[in-house]
């Protein structure tokens, strides 16, 4: 009886110890995750048409697939961020590349940031206005430059160098975003008005994370700035830890809001660091954050966020958000909050 009970106590132990080094399928990661946003903001149902709801529901989809595609065929995080990210950059509806809204002066200057988990390379531009994709201009920036942010006629000179497409500025013209600018200057002008006060001016990004067969994680993030921005000011989109960050580790970050409290907070960074830190999962991390401590500081906007796991969490508090996610066998498309 005495050997039968030592034998069972020693089976039990060896299931325990099995149990944990052996993973669950269920808690497996996936082969692949995708998250895309194109910009938070005063989104609101009853302000959209019913044309206008559909244009980004189709916009955000293909943007989704595209990505989603490259990682499908065994590419890289990297590849899907820069795909999904430069179709939304030759998209009007969205404040980045071709749909970039106008500074002050009647100029679109374009951002952009990009950062891969693995040995967390970055690199970024600000205040270009002649490349066609910036994303693919701060890849290069971080594949092939020894530094992590260009701004201005230096990254377009190393743009050229390097042989990334430059394109005429008018490429960026819209009308919509033009009338955008004079609406914002002429209630300026009559009233002193802040363009701190209507979040339609000053929120706008697109962005995208994934994660790719081997484990790693990528995060991207491209905008227009805000409408009537003057002096070159440049929002969080190119900073990384404040608008874009990738950490294999913990996760992979693109925000969109108010710039200058995500720059003030580093949002992104700070993200990854209460994973890191406090050991709680993705999701309670960035909703402590978005949700509670930016509301709580003043801060409006949101971010996608995607963990080693393939965990998704997309929270948002300003009226809405552009976003969409995807994993093996599922698929995410929203606009407004509860959806």
């Amino acid at each position: 009886m005495k050997h039968l009970n030592v034998l069972t106590i020693f089976l039990t132990w060896l299931c325990i110890i099995s149990c944990q080094h052996t993973p669950s399928p269920m808690n497996a990661a996936p082969e692949y995750a995708i998250a895309i946003h194109g910009g938070a903001g005063a989104i609101k149902k009853e302000n959209m048409t019913a044309e206008m709801d559909a244009a980004y529901r189709a916009a955000l989809d293909t943007a989704l697939m595209l990505g989603e595609q490259v990682l499908r065929d065994g590419g890289s995080a990297l590849d899907a961020v820069c795909a999904s990210i430069e179709w939304m950059e030759d998209s009007p509806l969205f404040n980045a590349g071709r749909g970039a809204v106008f500074t002050y002066e009647g100029r679109n200057e374009h951002d952009a940031s990009i950062m891969e988990g693995s040995e967390q390379k970055a690199g970024a531009v600000g205040g270009v206005h002649t490349i066609h994709h910036p994303i693919r201009l701060a890849r290069a920036v971080m594949e092939q430059s020894p530094h992590v942010l260009l701004t201005g006629s230096g990254a377009e000179q190393f743009a050229l160098e390097q042989g990334i497409d430059t394109i005429d500025p008018g490429y960026f013209y819209t009308e919509r975003r033009w009338e955008s600018l004079q609406k914002f200057k002429e209630k300026s002008q009559k009233t002193g008005w802040n363009v701190q006060e209507n979040p339609d001016y000053k929120y706008g990004t697109v962005g995208c994370v994934a994660l790719d067969k081997n484990g790693n994680l990528a995060a991207g993030t491209s905008t227009g700035g805000m409408t009537g921005k003057r002096w070159n000011r440049i929002g969080d989109s190119p900073i990384i830890g404040a608008g874009t960050y990738a950490d294999n580790t913990t996760c992979a970050v693109s925000c969109t809001g108010h710039g200058e409290y995500f720059i003030r907070y580093a949002v992104a960074h700070d993200l990854s660091a209460r994973m890191k830190y406090q050991n709680i999962t993705l999701e309670a991390a960035a909703e402590q954050l978005v949700l509670r401590d930016l509301v709580e500081k003043g801060g409006e906007g949101g971010l996608i966020a995607l963990d080693k796991m393939g965990n998704i969490s997309c929270p948002f508090n300003s009226a809405g958000m552009y976003r969409a996610w995807a994993r093996p066998g599922e698929k995410h498309i929203a606009i407004y909050k509860g959806e």
